[in-house]
């Protein structure tokens, strides 16, 4: 029912192309009139000022209803509730024509609204922001990392109540929701007292997103999910990012490229200045991570062979932390076709030196499907990992006793830290023959030259996303000219 629904409000979207709007101004519309129809739906119409909720839109004669709603969108920016307002923060509507947006709010009107309730809001809004990442004229792909994915992440690193869970490159919030989920699946929370209710609410969740029309999704995706608020408005790479409280699991997937316009981070805490965005995050991660903190982070290739600055991070990572794990992620599962992604899992040690002894990869990239929308990803993709991974999610020297090198032959295979370093402390470790393409570690020079060039146009790319995005429609028209 709930795909049902999905699939319903998808294709609104036709009803909008005669106005000119993209998928991604799509969605953002569209969680203006469903946070009003659902706050009606969920009785917590209490936090929206009288006057200005969903019924009061449907009042509105057709020809009147626009205006009404455009004057609704200002004034809910500066009233109701905390989250009310950052939801609605210089909020706009890109909707031109009255008819259209009468039929958007009767067709709202007309959904199975008792079986979405009954189903949860939470799935269904989730439902369509994955709809909106998997359509590629969207652009929104670069926030929405495959839930099939974060949950073998999320099940490996075990969250639990007495965790500090942060992800400070929120997206639309889908780490500290798979999460949020995990708990819940694992406690009974009708258990809890008041006082470790409110704990829960307000000290678990905590993460930051710097483009404010994904922040807006995101706030309403958690609230959805019964989260209230965790995710603030600002950028991780200012002053804005020594905000965030230490953590004790960091779950995220950084932006990557270099910082838009070039030049360097604003911010000035971090012990390796560069402009490129994933050794900036990488830097916060570990260092907002407290002693005996776990984390596990989605990063392109570069970051694992590049010299200079990036060999100077990757040797703190590994003295600071132990970087016990390493999981090369199948190509094309989301960024471009050939950018190549991983996830490090590494647990923040008690020292600052030589926290890490050895360093273990598991190859899902060799030999595996070319995933895209006739091979989907499901996350049976990664059973086999998650069992390898083993039980600690700290990963211990028990654990890793436990765990079994596979050999030249095997997916999983350990390295040690003295070995790493005699190859110039470069992480790019492969050892399987891909039938279907030659691995990074194979390519020629400028191979590997093409690859990192192919994440900094993507990373320009998502730049230019981010001012459209900023941008009112008369100056995007002007930039794109």
């Amino acid at each position: 029912m709930t795909h049902d629904i999905v699939a319903k409000l998808w294709n609104l979207c036709n009803v909008l192309k005669d106005d000119g709007v993209t998928y991604h101004q799509y969605v953002t519309e569209l969680t203006y009139l469903l946070f009003l129809k659902m706050a009606q739906e969920t009785g917590t119409e209490d936090q929206l000022p009288p006057g200005y909720r969903w019924a009061n839109l449907e009042a509105k004669a057709a020809p009147d209803r626009l205006q009404f709603y455009k004057m609704t969108l200002v004034h809910l920016g500066s009233n109701g509730s905390r989250l009310v307002q950052e939801i609605f923060a210089s909020a706009s509507s890109f909707i031109k024509k009255p008819a259209t947006l009468s039929a958007l709010v009767s067709d709202i009107a007309k959904l199975d609204w008792y079986s979405a309730r009954k189903e949860g809001l939470g799935d269904l809004y989730e439902g369509l922001l994955e709809k909106n990442a998997n359509e590629k004229k969207s652009g929104a792909g670069q926030y929405f990392t495959p839930r099939q994915l974060i949950d073998s992440m999320v099940t490996v690193m075990k969250p639990t109540l007495n965790d500090v869970i942060q992800d400070p490159a929120a997206g639309t919030g889908g780490f500290l929701i798979a999460a949020n989920h995990y708990l819940r699946q694992h406690h009974d929370f009708d258990s809890l007292t008041e006082a470790q209710q409110k704990k829960y609410q307000a000290q678990t969740f905590f993460g930051m997103e710097h483009v404010q029309d994904t922040h807006r999704l995101a706030m309403m995706n958690l609230m959805l999910h019964g989260i209230d608020g965790g995710i603030d408005y600002g950028d991780t790479l200012s002053d804005d990012g020594t905000r965030l409280p230490k953590a004790t699991l960091m779950l995220t997937n950084p932006p990557f490229g270099t910082k838009k316009g070039g030049g360097l981070p604003t911010r000035t805490d971090f012990t390796f200045p560069t402009s490129n965005k994933q050794f900036c995050f990488v830097q916060h991660i570990y260092r907002g991570l407290q002693a005996g903190g776990r984390a596990a982070v989605v990063l392109p290739d570069n970051v694992l062979f590049e010299s200079g600055v990036g060999k100077d991070i990757r040797r703190d990572l590994m003295d600071k932390c132990n970087l016990h794990t390493i999981l090369r992620l199948p190509t094309g599962i989301f960024y471009a076709q050939g950018v190549k992604t991983n996830v490090l899992f590494f647990t923040r040690g008690q020292s600052e030196k030589g926290n890490t002894k050895e360093v273990w990869v598991y190859d899902l990239r060799a030999n595996m499907p070319q995933f895209g929308k006739r091979t989907p990803l499901t996350r049976a993709h990664f059973a086999d990992f998650d069992a390898a991974f083993g039980a600690d999610p700290l990963g211990g020297p028990e654990a890793l006793a436990q765990r079994v090198d596979t050999g030249e032959t095997g997916r999983f295979r350990k390295f040690t830290r003295e070995w790493i370093a005699e190859r110039d402390d470069s992480l790019d470790i492969a050892w399987l023959k891909d039938e279907n393409a030659e691995s990074s570690a194979d390519l020629p020079e400028p191979a590997v030259l093409a690859n990192s060039a192919l994440v900094e146009l993507e990373a320009m790319m998502e730049d230019l996303r981010g001012i459209l995005a900023e941008l009112g429609e008369d100056e995007a028209a002007e930039v794109l000219e």
